[in-house]
């Protein structure tokens, strides 16, 4: 996926879950920030951030807070670039042949899966999962307990028993991870669901990304170690 009208800044502080001030050009700003986890490892003062500009004039930010630098490696902590980077790979004939119908935002039972796509006689629910912590090469998810994720990977075991695919992608919003992995410390039931779903037929994949200022795609599949 592609952004319009990216600027670079420096972080200065957040002042809550949504916002952050930024430091663009010289001049302070409040930004809107595009990721509601905690992102403690990133968003530290001084980082270099980068953020798009919206062309919106009734909006009370003017900015997008979108990706950070983090040493060497570039993140982007956008939560809805995965969801569409993923669509996009899946238009250009992954995981399904080429054509397949793909839908957004499909509801089995009490959750509303990412994606639905059908294809000659393979119908599957597939749920999308940004990753944004990473340390020494290792990806984790999710960086604060979640029960949402816990009822989702039981929501997919449900699928699998009901005859559809089922897919559960960690979408590393970063290049270079040499393995995912459950955040064991911050959420165990978490890392415990998707042993059993593993067990029950669900498909746990990686993908890591190309990230640039001003984009993200999918790249290349990463070892997932549920251990």
């Amino acid at each position: 996926m592609k952004y319009k009208n990216v600027v670079q800044g420096r972080f200065l502080k957040r002042p809550n879950r949504f916002v952050a001030q930024a430091e663009i050009d010289g001049r302070e700003c409040l930004c809107h920030v595009k990721n509601t986890g905690r992102c403690r490892e990133l968003l530290k003062e001084g980082a270099v951030i980068y953020l798009q500009e919206s062309d919106n004039p009734n909006r009370k930010t003017r900015y997008d807070l979108i990706g950070v630098e983090k040493g060497d490696l570039l993140i982007n902590i956008d939560s809805q670039a995965p969801n569409q980077a993923v669509a996009e790979w899946l238009e250009k004939g992954n995981l399904f042949p080429k054509g397949a119908h793909i839908r957004r935002e499909k509801k089995f039972g009490d959750s509303r899966f990412d994606v639905y796509v059908e294809a000659g006689e393979r119908k599957a629910y597939l749920e999308v999962k940004g990753v944004t912590l990473e340390s020494d090469g290792q990806a984790r998810f999710p960086d604060a307990p979640t029960e949402r994720g816990v009822k989702h990977v039981r929501e997919l075991m449900a699928c699998v028993r009901e005859g559809f695919e089922a897919y559960l992608i960690f979408v590393i919003q970063m290049a270079g991870a040499r393995e995912l992995a459950p955040n064991w410390e911050t959420h165990p039931e978490f890392g415990q669901a998707l042993q059993e779903a593993r067990r029950a037929g669900v498909e746990i994949l990686a993908y890591d990304c190309r990230v640039r200022p001003d984009g993200i795609a999918l790249h290349a599949p990463v070892p997932v170690n549920l251990q």
